[in-house]
């Protein structure tokens, strides 16, 4: 899944999620932080639709 950054203003994007990462010591590149975000992004889909059922 890509994000376009202008559709998606205030979320996170691949870019933050790879220097948060690196910052707590975790090396990824761009392309694993966006699946990163894409697999928090599915589990966090099935925490709400699971909590709404």
């Amino acid at each position: 899944m890509k994000f376009n950054d202008e559709m998606h203003k205030g979320l996170i994007t691949n870019h933050k999620a790879q220097k948060m990462l690196n910052n707590e010591g975790i090396n990824v590149s761009s392309e694993e932080a966006a699946e990163i975000l894409s697999f928090l992004k599915f589990m966090a889909n099935g925490v709400v639709k699971k909590f709404l059922n």
